[in-house]
């Protein structure tokens, strides 16, 4: 069994103005795809926040899938792929890209996603959007493959060659 975190990124979830959607839906896909959850978390839209908050569980070195939501558009606030991309020490662009080919089949606005993916220590980080919607759709487009990679990455023996059907 694998470890998971979700982070959601809102500055109005984290004031407790709007109730954070996100979160909770992509930790019951989670769940529901045999992964134990040890944390959920909200913090604000800002980068030196969200950073901490990724080395923080990452580093605790119990959670091997670190998931966020939210702050992957083009506002000006949106900078979870920036905070990603600057705690991760190798990044994993087919994960990002597989969720934007499988989302442009819904919507042509899935070009518009900055999502990130990448490796620190032995944490895979993800980026969802904050669409409840969206990151349904993009989780359930990756999910399959996350547990072969997390296989691979905690060193537990995986056959690269067994196809999936």
């Amino acid at each position: 069994m694998f470890y998971a975190a979700v982070l959601t990124v809102s500055d109005r979830g984290f004031r407790g103005e709007r109730p954070d959607e996100g979160g909770p839906l992509v930790a019951r896909l989670l769940e529901e795809a045999g992964y134990a959850i040890a944390s959920t978390a909200i913090v604000p839209d800002e980068q030196e926040k969200i950073e901490s908050a990724l080395r923080e569980l990452a580093d605790a070195g119990d959670i091997q899938l670190l998931v966020t939501t939210g702050g992957t558009g083009f506002a000006p606030r949106d900078v979870t792929p920036e905070a990603t991309l600057a705690v991760c020490q190798r990044m994993t662009p087919g994960i990002p890209e597989a969720m934007r080919y499988a989302s442009m089949r819904v919507t042509s606005r899935a070009m518009l996603s900055r999502a990130q993916a990448g490796i620190r220590g032995g944490t895979l980080i993800v980026n969802l959007p904050g669409s409840p919607k969206a990151a349904k759709e993009n989780l359930e487009a990756v999910l399959p493959a996350l547990a072969h990679g997390l296989e691979m990455l905690s060193g537990r023996p995986a056959d690269c060659a067994k196809l999936e059907g």
